[in-house]
């Protein structure tokens, strides 16, 4: 009888576990090509300790270039641009500026809802095994939960209680 409660308590600690570590703002892809055109979708799966998400802002790091947001219903989006820290090519034509960060404002995500926010990138100037992580913030109302947290050398996200969302750079593919 007490080994049957102890493996249920066992398993209702794992069930917790996987939860949370589901709980975070993640990636639908995790991998790249580089030199090419990347689909970011950003999965949301909760709010803000039970607060509606109300925006989604999310980081767009040196190197992803050209990047274009997918308009989401009920949602105004924000675009900020900046200088590049140096000069891309993009099909022939240089490149030396461009969207650094992607808001979604004035939403309702409900905390017990799931949502996806789409933009697409430009990835160029990176060896093929780099992680690239987008920092995103999360704000509902007066909360906000920051998954900005970037790996130090030999760890990975699963080290962190707010990781940001990473992909890894494949070898360019071949046309």
């Amino acid at each position: 009888m007490c080994g049957l409660r102890l493996l249920a308590i066992s398993c209702a600690l794992l069930a917790g576990l996987a939860g949370s570590a589901a709980a975070h703002v993640t990636l639908e892809q995790g991998e790249a090509a580089a030199d090419s055109t990347y689909k970011a979708v950003l999965r949301v799966g909760h709010g803000c300790e039970g607060a509606a998400t109300n925006t989604l802002r999310v980081q767009i790091p040196e190197g992803l270039i050209v990047a274009k947001p997918m308009p989401k219903a009920g949602w105004q989006v924000e675009l900020k641009e900046g200088d590049y820290a140096k000069s891309y090519d993009y099909y022939g034509t240089p490149v030396t500026k461009g969207v650094t960060e992607i808001a979604w404002t004035g939403g309702n995500l409900p905390d017990n809802f799931y949502d996806e926010f789409v933009f697409r990138v430009r990835v160029t100037g990176f060896e093929p095994g780099t992680r690239i992580h987008l920092p995103v913030v999360q704000e509902c109302g007066s909360a906000a939960e920051r998954w900005i947290e970037i790996p130090e050398a030999g760890k990975s996200e699963d080290d962190y209680e707010h990781p940001a969302p990473g992909f890894t750079v494949t070898p360019a593919e071949a046309h």
